[in-house]
């Protein structure tokens, strides 16, 4: 089980982006992930008609290390750390280490 999944809302902690917040849109390998307006490079694409692409310069995302990343904590407004608790009817849910709260629903 992945401490950040797809689809979740997370806080830049280092780098050029930091304070930045996103959404996860792909997980590329163990420690690296595409998020949503975060890290974005200019990419110079070469036109192919075959594909119907037009050339010139294009804002894309790059994929960041999930080390500088934090899962948004919607209670306090701020990104937190994340630790694994197994509830009473036996699933395994993701939680803030600060304040408890749960982060799965």
């Amino acid at each position: 089980m992945q401490k950040i999944r797809k689809g979740d809302q997370v806080v830049v902690r280092r780098g050029r982006d930091k304070g930045k917040r996103g959404t996860v849109l792909r997980i590329l390998a163990e420690d690296r992930v595409l998020v949503e307006n975060v890290n974005m490079v200019k990419r110079h694409t070469r036109p192919n008609p075959n594909k119907n692409v037009t050339g010139g310069i294009v804002d894309k995302e790059a994929p960041i290390h999930i080390s500088n990343l934090a899962l948004f904590n919607s209670a306090n407004g701020k990104g937190g750390r994340i630790g694994f608790r197994t509830l009473e009817d036996g699933r395994k849910v993701r939680f803030f280490r600060h304040g408890g709260e749960v982060a799965d629903i």
